[in-house]
């Protein structure tokens, strides 16, 4: 699989731990940042991740931030995208298996990067399974689209 994988200033030693740990599970990675302890805002690299997932540049994401929490509201508003904060590997493989959730994110002040590196591994391992979960996954999606039908339908009223 093919992982991007962001995350802010607050992140950058666990996203550089959590890149390796990915390679060695055998997955490529296409990093998006940050680079350094430089300050950096988080919803641009949220954006630029979840963005390729939708362009099939990559297949999942995986954010880091302080808390995770900003990541997972960031990457929730770009269309199509189903992010989960996970700190427990439960979680993790429910993201996945029950919610079909493209994208993890993780706090790197919440917990270390051992247990960091055991969500990802549990995350990545597991699969989407369908079964009464799509119905309701199925349900998150056509909300959405319905929304966003009435988000154009608004501004083509605002430019008429």
């Amino acid at each position: 699989m093919k992982i991007g994988l962001g995350a802010d200033h607050n992140a950058f030693d666990m996203k550089e731990n959590i890149k390796e740990h990915i390679l060695e599970l055998g997955h490529n990675v296409s990093d998006y940042g940050c680079y350094s302890y430089d300050e950096v805002d988080y919803p641009g690299v949220a954006f630029e991740v979840c963005n390729d997932i939708n362009k099939q540049k990559i297949d999942r994401g995986i954010l880091i931030c302080g808390t995770g929490i900003g990541m997972a509201i960031s990457a929730d508003k770009i269309p199509g995208i189903r992010a989960a904060l996970c700190h427990d590997t439960y979680s993790a493989e429910r993201a996945q298996k029950s919610n079909n959730a493209q994208v993890l994110t993780m706090g790197a002040k919440i917990i270390g990067i051992e247990i960091a590196k055991q969500v990802v591994e549990t995350y990545l391992k597991s699969t989407f399974t369908g079964g009464n979960s799509a119905r309701k996954v199925q349900q998150i999606i056509d909300k959405e689209k319905e929304s966003l039908k009435r988000e154009e339908c608004r501004n083509e009223e605002i430019i008429e």
